[in-house]
């Protein structure tokens, strides 16, 4: 299920090759082979791409997220690298979903994230369905232990509390957790009214989840929601902050397994992953649902790729405080 990135699958413009301040992603990234990861001794993020819709093709959604780990990677390369010279970005491949095989797949990832985290970087994964979320679930879990609190913080416009008593999908994860980890917490930003049916949202009070609905974010020009965040924040040891890209309005991210006409900017989410990844309890961050093969012009691709850019650039400012 494993596969190496090279570095010529990172290419792009060179303004100079020699002068640090003018590198692009693609000059300082470094592909790494996950099972010989070395911890590290300077700042640190450390992708690994989950090629996976399979959850997606359960849930009954459009096909296309595989490809997405990828088409993000060519969509960072050319942006500029921003970072101190002590700062590192290493990239440890894709690990990729056979056939049907979701809940394996999902263990896989679950081992790599553990790897990257015990390695003392910080983890940037790029799904996939938003199935990716329950493999990164599984990798901090084991990265901090059983006893520590974890606070599951997602930008979504649904809550995926679906059952999983039939199979899991990209609809189930959060109920998967909650239903087996006492220690695990879910706040969700984004919450559309008309996404989600009744009982979903009674599943959600019934499992103590804390939400924030699309249109109130939109209307909160003071920010209020970001005392709500911190206070999540305080409340538990570590943090995980993933992203689903159909929490955006359609006219931004047309490429997406289901769009929404009534999403969030991405200024918005921008602002939501700076304030969350700049926290030095959140100890990684994965984007999902990004489809290639629906997207116009590549807008929710390249979009996709400033996300990661803006998760990668915060988490230098949490370092120093861990």
């Amino acid at each position: 299920m494993y596969t190496k990135i090279t570095k010529e699958q990172w290419q792009g413009r060179i303004d100079h090759p020699t002068n640090r301040v003018s590198f692009r992603y693609h000059q300082v990234v470094e592909p790494i082979n996950i099972q010989e990861i070395e911890e590290s001794t300077t700042p640190t993020s450390t992708i690994i791409g989950f090629e996976c819709e399979e959850g997606v093709r359960r849930n009954q959604g459009r096909l296309g997220a595989a490809a997405a780990p990828n088409a993000i990677r060519s969509s960072l390369s050319s942006l500029p690298w921003v970072l101190p010279t002590e700062n590192k970005l290493q990239d440890a491949g894709n690990i990729a979903c056979k056939g049907t095989h979701l809940e394996e797949a999902q263990i896989e990832l679950g081992k790599a994230v553990t790897n990257i985290l015990n390695s003392k970087s910080k983890c940037i994964v790029l799904g996939g369905g938003h199935e990716t979320l329950y493999g990164h679930y599984l990798g901090i879990r084991e990265a901090i232990g059983p006893e520590k609190k974890l606070g599951i913080i997602n930008i979504d416009a649904h809550f995926d509390l679906r059952s999983y008593e039939v199979e899991p999908s990209s609809g189930t994860m959060f109920r998967q957790i909650l239903e087996q980890d006492t220690n695990a917490s879910y706040f969700v930003l984004g919450i559309q009214r008309y996404g989600n049916t009744m009982e979903l949202f009674e599943k959600a009070d019934e499992l103590g989840v804390h939400y924030i609905y699309e249109d109130e974010l939109i209307t909160d020009t003071s920010q209020l929601y970001k005392s709500e965040i911190q206070e999540f924040i305080d409340n538990h040891d570590a943090v995980l902050l993933t992203l689903c890209t159909d929490v955006l309005n359609a006219a931004f991210a047309p490429g997406v397994s289901a769009p929404s006409p009534f999403g969030l900017s991405p200024q918005i989410v921008r602002s939501i992953i700076q304030f969350v990844t700049s926290h030095e309890k959140t100890m990684s961050f994965d984007i999902c649902e990004v489809n290639p093969s629906l997207d116009e012009g590549g807008r929710t691709t390249k979009l996709g790729a400033y996300f990661v850019n803006e998760a990668i650039v915060s988490f230098k400012k949490g370092y120093g405080r861990c």
